[in-house]
Formats: structure tokens, sequence, C-alpha cells
């Protein structure tokens, strides 16, 4: 895909832009967490020191309300104090887990990780160690940059397939009109072939060749109807399903290489279904010449009609090379093609057509060395 210079200008503008504000945020983050982390330090110096006070004092001295106040707010901080015999006690930690011995170490050995222990000491005297963590606000700042970053990306995303859905719907809009001017195209001379034909009637012709001459004019009309109908959402009338795809078959039979073998066959003399007979015989065409080109114009044609239940199911089987397994839904996909001159929207089509359009299902059904079977399932209108 091409871009002009400007838009790539801008793309590149709005990359740098992006990186720039997440570089800054990140940056501010990280800046406010660090100052965080000093004043949790800082406060617990102050905790220390109140702890010093509470050491120094006599069972009979009076505490002073500021001391019992900073040791009694501090209620998120988790803390263990060690002193000089290895006794330990504990601050803001779960009450289930204050006797056991290995998660204390354990809890001793993360808090030294996350912060420097600070040592209570009287007269060059070490009295006890204090061991903290980070505070439940603290941690979860530290994970706020990814969250962030998610937001971010998680937004950049939506942005991303915004553009590309508004892009795939201008580019679909581009195609139906182009396909309906093709069709308003055709239709000038169609109308003149319609009428050279009717003079070809009165004079001395073989019947057969105006006959001929007329199928392939009235094939034109559902090609140009069939282009028509693109981008708009077609109207689905009851038909008969077994007729409607035995005449789409024996109209390629006859127009098909005599190396080619085509047969028909069905469990079911009628079926009705809600059908656009123009767009589901373009569905056949496609299925049928796919199975061809696929056994290089030489090989076995064969469409078989089931009815299971409610439902009716249209198997078309080729003698070709096969498709492998993991492709099975790939082929459905625009642009997936294993001719060199495909554009690799026949499949695609089909499937829009089916699905979309008739709300029924298209599969491979098998596919071997031996040959592919592609089947089209739709639902039947019981009487």
């Amino acid at each position: 895909m091409n871009f002009s210079p400007k838009r790539k200008a801008s793309n590149i503008v709005m990359l740098v832009s992006a990186f720039v504000i997440v570089s800054l945020i990140l940056w501010n983050t990280n800046s406010f967490f660090k100052k965080f982390k000093e004043e949790e330090r800082l406060k617990m110096e102050i905790w220390a020191t109140a702890q010093l006070e509470l050491i120094q004092s006599s069972v009979d001295q009076e505490l002073g309300n500021l001391t019992l106040k900073v040791l009694g707010n501090n209620t998120s901080t988790p803390m263990i104090l060690v002193n000089e015999e290895g006794s330990y006690k504990t601050h803001n930690i779960p009450e289930d887990k204050i006797n056991d011995s290995v998660y204390i170490r354990k809890k001793i050995a993360q808090f030294k990780n996350e912060n420097e222990p600070i040592l209570i000491i009287q007269e060059e005297e070490l009295l006890e160690t204090l061991y903290y963590g980070n505070s439940e606000v603290l941690n979860k700042l530290k994970y706020y940059p990814l969250a962030l970053l998610l937001i971010i990306f998680l937004f950049g995303t939506v942005i991303f397939f915004f553009f590309r859905t508004n892009k795939a719907s201008e580019q679909n809009k581009l195609w139906a009109g182009m396909a309906k001017e093709t069709a308003h195209q055709i239709g000038t001379p169609l109308t003149s072939l319609l009428g050279w034909n009717e003079l070809l009637k009165t004079e001395n012709i073989n019947p057969e060749v105006t006959q001929e001459i007329g199928k392939d004019i009235d094939r034109l009309q559902t090609i140009t109807e069939r282009f028509s109908k693109i981008g708009s959402i077609p109207e689905l009338k009851e038909h008969d399903i077994v007729s409607e795809t035995e005449k789409a078959f024996d109209y390629l039979k006859q127009r098909s290489s005599k190396l080619v073998h085509f047969s028909f066959s069905s469990n079911v003399e009628h079926a009705k279904v809600l059908l656009n007979p123009p767009l589901y015989n373009w569905s056949i065409e496609n299925l049928v010449k796919n199975g061809i080109d696929a056994m290089k114009g030489k090989g076995n044609i064969a469409l078989q009609i089931e009815k299971k239940g409610q439902n009716i199911h249209i198997m078309i089987s080729d003698t070709g090379h096969g498709i492998a397994k993991s492709d099975f839904q790939n082929i459905f996909n625009p642009g997936v093609t294993s001719k060199q001159r495909g554009w690799g929207l026949g499949l695609s089509l089909v499937k829009r057509i089916i699905e979309e359009y008739h709300n029924g299902k298209i599969k491979v059904f098998s596919s071997s060395k031996e040959g592919t079977i592609m089947q089209i399932s739709l639902r039947v209108i019981e009487n």
C-alpha cells in the first residue's frame, strides 16, 4: 500500500508525538514514585524515633501523646522489628502469619530488597532493626505505568481498527460504485444485441444459432443484474433450489470442455428456500469453475443435493489436487488464491453471498489428493 509523502510525514509526527507523550508520562510517574518513597522513608524514620523513645521510657514514665500517635497511626506499612537477640515483633502483618517463622524470614528478605532497614541505636548500641515494605498505595503506584500503557495501547488499537474499518467501508463503496457503473455500461450494448438477435430470427438462419445467442444474451443480463446488486441488500423470494441449481449447473456444462465430465443428482425433486437466483447462481458458477481450475481442465465435476431435516445441502465435488487442511478457512479470505492470475475474490464472494445474504453456511466438506468437496447449506421453507 503506497502513501503520499504528506501522509508519511503525518504518520511519523503522530508516532513521535505518541512516543514523547508516553515517555513524559512514565518519567513523571517514576519521579512521583521516588518522591512518595522518600516521604514514606521519612515517615518510617519518625516511627523508628518514636519506637526508640518507647524503649528508653521506664515502666512508670508516661509517654507523650505525639509518640503514641506516631506509633499507632501507621496502619498501612508492613513492618518487622528484630532485636539483638533475634526475637521479632510485627506491625500490619496478617495475624495468621505472625507465628510463621518461615514466612517472617521471607518477608524480612523481601523488605530488605524494597527498602534499606532502619537501625534503632542508643548510645552506639544497636537495640532493634526495623524492616519495612512498601505500603499498599506505593505498590499500586508501582504498577500504575503498566496500567497506563495498557490503556494507551487499547485506545490506540481501537483507533487503528476504527480507521481500518472506515477505510474498508470506503473501498467497499468504491467497488460497489464501479460495479454499478459497469452494469450500466453493459446495458447499452446488451440492448443492441437483443435487437440484432431478433433481426437474425427473421433471416434464413438455423434456429439453434439464434437460440444459443439468446441464451448468452440472457447470461449477460444475469451478469448485469449481479453487478447492479453489489453494495445493496438483495431481495430474497421463495424459489425451488433444485431447479435453480440444475439450471446454473447445466449452463456451465454446455459451455465447458468435453474433457470435463459433469454429473448431477438430488434425493428430492423440489425444495423451497429463500433465494436470490442471480447471486446464488453466481456462487455455483464460482465453485464449479474453481473445481475445473483445480483439475486443470480435465476430470469429473459432480453436484449432489441432499435434504436432511430442515436443511438442504448442495455438495460440489471435483477430482483436483485438493486443499491443505490448514487452508480450509483461509481460502475464504480475500486475496487468497492458488492461481497465478487470480485475485482471490471468488470464494470470498461466495461466502458473503451464502452466509451474509442467504443466512446459510459454506465450508470445505472434505479434501484430499483425490479431490475436494465444497458444501453449501441452506434452510428449507416447510409448507
